[in-house]
């Protein structure tokens, strides 16, 4: 294992760029394709022990399969995300999903995929699939339940890791590819590529798990039961049974955002962006910072929200999330979160787990990161290189927390396209 660095870098990045459809980095317009990969006769097995079926997988493909099918690089998205990673959705009004149709809602990490970029779609074949239990088109709590012609709700059965990497391995069986060149992901997907790595090691040549590492940390537990629970309490949540009603639980689910976007940034981040300033004209802010003046505060009682630019950001982010994602899905897929753990391989050792994998492993951590700490990240690295895996540990220096995964394109770009080329040597 390589010791760990750590890697400058850039100010002032963005975490959405994405290239115009017509742009010659760009892959276009995109289609996203469904697929049933379970059916009454050929359920899918859960961790939880029961059978499920039937299941439909959402995905986007990016390239060409080569006639050997070694060629193929496998994105797991995070908790919110969906399969379409890069381009531009040429489906968005026919799915309902018109935030796709906008420069920053387009698509997740297109400057990470497409010709001439780091995951290059000239070279690659580059997959990636919506997880069981979301809302962008696999099987979810939304979904039709055949049993009562309504959707699942709370009924929709529980969900891990391990049942997502199942269902991902019938893809791969689907499309006729016997092992992935590159399987990457970052946070929650990030736990889904270690997943692959030990559940199906023959099936994935190299492994980059970003911001993530064996287990979710209790604080992180914590926190997402909170958001949880601010879901289940909403008046409008009906037990989970909200749909075709006139409201749904959205203040539940955007305080869950809100809690979820506070774990994704860094104290020194929010500083830099907010420095705790209220949104006041310029000239009350200078006042406002005149040690010499007493201001008096307004008459009457609580003054309310927004004073400050970071309220006003979270109740953006939650939103637009609100018209975007289901609340039963954040739900389900925030427990598989919280329930996996990667030393259930090793009987609870994580040394032990990692005598199982192959392949060359990439773990990148970032520094400002609280959710996935580096010391998480270097844990799992340890594991590996205790059984003599090759690895490489890389502790980048950003001031984007746990978002860094996202936004640090530069220097991922750099580390993903040294690790193929080295995979391919």
């Amino acid at each position: 294992m390589s010791d760990p660095i750590d890697v400058s870098a850039g100010e002032g990045k963005r975490k959405h760029e994405v290239d115009p459809p017509d742009h010659p980095n760009s892959v276009g317009w995109t289609h996203p394709r469904r697929i049933e990969l379970a059916t009454e006769t050929n359920p899918l097995p859960l961790l939880s022990g029961r059978l499920f079926a039937p299941v439909t997988v959402e995905y986007e493909l990016y390239g060409e399969i080569s006639p050997a099918a070694d060629n193929v690089i496998l994105i797991f998205h995070a908790l919110s995300g969906d399969a379409h990673v890069a381009g531009w959705d040429a489906d968005w009004e026919r799915d309902g999903r018109p935030w796709r149709n906008t420069p920053s809602g387009a698509s997740w990490w297109d400057r990470m995929v497409g010709p001439g970029k780091a995951l290059d779609t000239s070279r690659y074949a580059v997959l990636c699939a919506n997880v069981l239990g979301s809302c962008y088109g696999t099987t979810g709590p939304s979904s039709t339940d055949p049993a009562t012609g309504r959707p699942y709700g709370l009924s929709f059965p529980m969900v891990d890791v391990g049942d997502w990497v199942t269902l991902i391995v019938r893809l791969l069986d689907h499309l006729g590819i016997e092992q992935v060149l590159l399987a990457v992901g970052g946070s929650l997907g990030g736990q889904q590529v270690i997943e692959l790595g030990l559940a199906y090691p023959d099936r994935v040549r190299g492994l980059a798990v970003l911001a993530a590492s064996a287990r979710l940390s209790a604080q992180g537990v914590a926190l997402n039961f909170a958001a949880r629970t601010a879901i289940v309490n909403d008046p409008h949540f009906a037990g989970g049974h909200y749909y075709g009603r006139e409201f749904r639980p959205d203040a539940g689910l955007g305080v869950a955002r809100m809690i979820g976007h506070i774990t994704y940034l860094s104290e020194s981040g929010m500083e830099t962006r907010f420095e705790a300033r209220r949104k006041e004209p310029d000239e009350l802010k200078r006042q406002l910072f005149d040690p010499h003046r007493v201001l008096p505060r307004p008459p009457g009682g609580y003054r309310g929200h927004n004073e400050f630019d970071v309220e006003s950001y979270l109740s953006y982010q939650a939103s637009g999330f609100n018209e975007r994602f289901d609340p039963n899905s954040y739900l389900y897929i925030t427990k598989a979160m919280d329930y996996y753990d990667a030393a259930r391989w090793g009987e609870g050792c994580l040394k032990r787990a990692f005598r199982r994998a192959q392949g060359d492993w990439l773990i990148a951590s970032f520094t400002s990161d609280w959710l996935y700490t580096p010391a998480a990240s270097r844990t799992l690295a340890d594991a590996l290189a205790a059984n003599l895996k090759p690895v490489t540990y890389i502790n980048i220096a950003s001031d984007y927390g746990h978002d860094a995964f996202l936004v640090e394109v530069d220097v991922l770009e750099k580390l993903l396209t040294g690790f193929l080329e080295g995979l391919q040597r």
